[in-house]
């Protein structure tokens, strides 16, 4: 049940925008540091492997293989086979790193990493909405 769930987010994170497909746009994102965790089937080809750690060492991202393979990964995505994809909203990666780590325990420290993170990023946009709303001029 989990595993079918986090293959739903990672649709929904397709939809939303917020999820590259491909070598081509999982390098662009990796390259804008905007790339929050890049995944890799469990299937992939060796020279995809290589350049998957390549892209995600450059943009400061976790590398993690996931437990499908590319067809399954694919046909939750609407596509045939994916085999390198990277999310770029922090949330959603914290998210789906968590219920995988539910079935990985090695993938818990890089779980709780990442809640720790999203948790430090959700206060920092709070303060700079209090702060937007005491500058705002009153209305008489």
């Amino acid at each position: 049940m989990t595993d079918r769930n986090t293959l739903n987010l990672l649709g929904l994170a397709r939809r939303g925008g917020n999820l590259a497909l491909g070598e081509e746009p999982v390098g662009d994102v990796c390259q804008q540091h905007r790339a929050r965790v890049v995944f890799l089937a469990r299937d992939a080809g060796d020279t995809i492997c290589r350049r998957a750690a390549r892209m995600a060492e450059s943009g400061n991202a976790p590398l993690v293989t996931l437990p499908w393979s590319k067809e399954e990964v694919g046909s939750a995505l609407g596509r045939s086979t994916c085999a390198l994809l990277a999310l770029t909203d922090q949330g959603l990666a914290s998210t789906v790193l968590s219920r995988l780590a539910q079935e990985d325990e090695s993938l818990q420290e890089l779980a709780e990493a990442m809640s720790e993170k999203t948790a430090r990023q959700r206060v920092r946009r709070e303060q700079k909405k209090k702060l937007r709303a005491a500058n705002k001029p009153v209305k008489p």
